[in-house]
């Protein structure tokens, strides 16, 4: 009896130190239920999952103070210490971040939409100002090897001595990208010909980059996609920093952020100098490297007038002196057998005005300005092209934000003019003004479907009108699967900017005769696929496919030969330009190291039928058809971190249709970081691939050499090493 007595107290006791947990899972971002989650207090070996409505529970926990862990394929593992039994008798809410997608939380700025990248119809890439910094580490002075790591995007250099460079996304040349800074279009026309090369990368937050047609979005000049420049903003934390860099070719670059709020108002201020020797690799006598001395000083003011209304201005100017050619002749000692040189002189500034008011109802005001002016001065020995360039950007929008049904209503106009300083031959001076408005909607109807919609009228004061739809469509299968899919249609307006004319240097160009010559258009669309998965508490993976086409129409050419009249002339090609292809990207994490890869297809195929080409079905130039970037990255505990590169470049065609082999390059980097201070050094291209090695860089004589088309790098192994330095 006494032994019945003793277990019956035993057991009333065990009940009475026992507790219950509810908990609720949920997604952080929008508060979704997510059933199938587990949770689990691994030391006491239980365990369960959440129904349909997201909710688990455990019975049975003797008290006391325990971990608590929750999972979900897609999402980050969370960890909790509850005490039991727990102060309230609620339901406790736990909830988890989507894995993988660190940047699911930012707000892209691109799209005009106050939606997060993982709520945005429209497919956008966004390079962080993590991966910004790891780049300034190996090219401080401009943003090209960071868009050159892009699946989809190359940066392609178009003069072998002064190494002008544009980007072409999806096989289409540098003119049909839209490139912008905070939303302003601050490099376009004759401002576009350097940009790529004078754009630094420590002042930028972000890089935001939509692929495929987008001129719904800020007008013509978008066919192939826009590249947004974010720059950084002040916070009430100071932010200090230096950069210095050198490498082996005689590059030296020096840089400085400075940012801060205090309380009303703001300042930025980013000031470089950056300078190279020329540097011939492959001892030609020409430079594969130019010569040349870029200033750069943008300051930029906040005012937070009061909690719902902010007043920003920023100025922009760098200041360049670039010269490659003969050696001999860049070190000063000319003479009749040493001629040739190529000299470009830039001078950029620009204004950025924005006004944001925010009302009591939660819609917004914007009303932005900007006022751009770009002189250069091209040389040769016998021949000089210079001009200068004034162009203006204002846009008024009123958003309306809301996670149901968002809308966005705008107006801008913009205005283009190009004056030719003492032109030889015929003047190429060019007035272009376009009045645009546009309308933009964000619809989700469920929590699973978002529907994105613009339409944009935009009017040409050569007299042509532009109806231009948009429309984009998001569906999350799961909360680890999400397909996006978009189409669009394009124009750019025609003008003697393009790659062909950069690589003529205008020389002996007839001016565009804007009565005969249509204006390029374009129709496309893509279709990607994102799948996020968390295959145990310290590997994650993350897939995205890509396909993408775009038909481009009346593609404006330059003859390949002068007619006559000993002048080249523009012309609409008979014919289409379809690019089609696909893009997969992947990221394998394992605690301290990620696995980067990425791969492009692209099939850019032409059939135009001008004189001067046949017409048969052709490859577009200087578009290789499969491309393969991998990057392996060690890091720990922002102290260390070690990357490894390898790219592929697949064979390629040029202007005269000759096929161009493949090849195959390598990198390596590593940083040490201390709380105010880093080192870093960079090993780039150790396989030192270069053309040169393929076939000669010129043709002719010295003194008048016929340069080939560029298509593989120039200028062989780089390395460079540095400091940076934050207070």
């Amino acid at each position: 009896m006494k032994s019945i007595l003793f277990f019956c107290l035993l057991m009333a006791t065990s009940a009475v130190g026992q507790s219950m947990l509810r908990a609720r899972i949920v997604d952080a971002q929008s508060l979704a239920p997510l059933p199938g989650a587990t949770v689990q207090v691994i030391s006491l070996n239980q365990g369960t999952s959440a129904d349909a409505n997201g909710l688990a529970v455990l019975t049975d926990i003797p008290n006391g103070s325990y971990q608590v862990t929750t999972r979900l394929m897609g999402y980050k593992t969370a960890q909790n210490n509850l005490t039991f039994p727990l102060a309230t008798a609620d339901t406790v809410q736990i909830a988890l971040s989507v894995a993988g997608e660190e940047l699911g939380e930012v707000t892209v700025s691109a799209t005009r939409s106050s939606r997060t990248i993982s709520e945005i119809p429209t497919r956008v890439e966004v390079i962080s100002a993590g991966e910004l910094d790891e780049k300034a580490s190996m090219q401080p002075s401009n943003i090209r090897m960071a868009l050159s790591e892009s699946t989809g995007i190359q940066t392609q250099q178009t003069s072998p001595t002064s190494a002008n460079t544009t980007i072409r996304i999806q096989g289409l040349d540098g003119r049909y990208t839209q490139l912008l800074q905070d939303g302003f279009s601050l490099y376009s026309g004759f401002a576009s010909g350097l940009s790529l090369l004078q754009i630094p990368p420590l002042n930028l937050k972000r890089i935001e980059l939509v692929k495929g047609s987008s001129s719904t979005l800020y007008g013509g000049g978008a066919i192939a996609g826009l590249v947004n420049l974010v720059t950084k903003e002040p916070t009430a934390e100071r932010e200090l920093s230096f950069l210095a860099n050198v490498n082996q070719t005689g590059a030296v670059d020096l840089s400085s952020f400075y940012s801060q709020k205090f309380g009303k108002t703001g300042f930025t201020l980013y000031a470089s100098r950056n300078s190279q020797v020329a540097y011939d690799v492959n001892k030609d006598s020409f430079s594969d490297l130019p010569r040349y001395t870029r200033y750069t000083v943008s300051p930029k003011w906040f005012w937070y007038l009061n909690s719902s209304t902010k007043l920003s201005l920023g100025i922009n100017t760098s200041f360049e002196d670039r010269r490659g050619g003969d050696m001999q002749v860049i070190k000063g000692s000319a003479d009749s057998t040493h001629q040739y040189y190529e000299g470009n002189k830039t001078d950029r500034l620009s204004t950025q005005l924005r006004f944001d008011k925010t009302y009591a109802s939660k819609d917004v005001l914007t009303l932005k300005n900007s006022i751009g002016y770009f002189a250069r001065d091209l040389t040769r020995p016998d021949y000089r092209f210079g001009g200068h360039q004034l162009a203006t950007y204002s846009e008024l929008t009123y958003s309306h934000p809301n996670p149901i049904f968002e809308w966005v209503l705008g107006a801008n106009l913009w205005t283009d003019q190009f004056h030719q300083n003492s032109p030889q031959g015929l003047p190429l001076d060019y007035t272009l003004n376009t009045v645009g408005v546009f309308a933009q909607t964000n619809w989700k109807p469920f929590e699973k479907f978002v529907l994105e919609s613009g339409l944009r009228i935009d009017y040409l004061s050569r007299g042509k009108a532009f109806v231009l739809p948009r429309l984009s469509a998001l569906y999350k299968i799961s909360p680890g699967i999400t397909i996006r899919a978009t189409g669009g249609m394009g124009y750019k307006a025609p003008t003697i900017f393009t790659d062909q004319a950069e690589e003529q240097a205008f020389r002996a160009i007839q001016p565009i005769n804007t009565a005969a010559t249509q204006n390029e258009t374009s129709l496309g669309g893509s279709m990607d696929i994102n799948y996020r998965t968390q295959l145990s508490d310290e590997i994650n993976l993350s897939i995205n496919h890509l396909f993408f086409y775009t038909r481009l129409s009346h593609a404006l050419l330059l003859t390949d030969n002068p007619s006559t009249d000993g002048l080249y002339h523009f012309y609409n090609a008979a014919g289409k330009l379809v690019s089609r292809g696909m893009e997969t990207n992947a990221k394998l994490s394992y605690d301290d190291f990620s696995l980067y890869l990425g791969y492009t297809f692209i099939d850019a195929k032409t059939n135009y039928s001008p004189a001067s080409q046949s017409a048969d079905i052709r490859q577009n130039p200087f578009t290789s058809r499969n491309r393969l970037y991998t990057t392996i990255l060690y890091e720990i505990d922002e102290k260390l971190r070690i990357g490894y590169e390898l790219f592929y470049v697949g064979s390629q065609t040029i202007r005269d249709g000759s096929k161009k082999p493949s090849y195959w390059m390598m990198g390596l980097s590593a940083e040490r970081r201390w709380k105010h201070f880093s080192l870093f050094v960079n090993f780039e291209n150790f396989l030192d691939v270069r053309q040169s090695r393929f076939e000669p860089m010129y043709t002719g004589t010295i003194q008048n050499p016929r340069f080939v088309d560029i298509w593989a790098p120039t200028d062989g192994f780089i390395y460079n090493g540095g400091f940076k330095l934050t207070l």
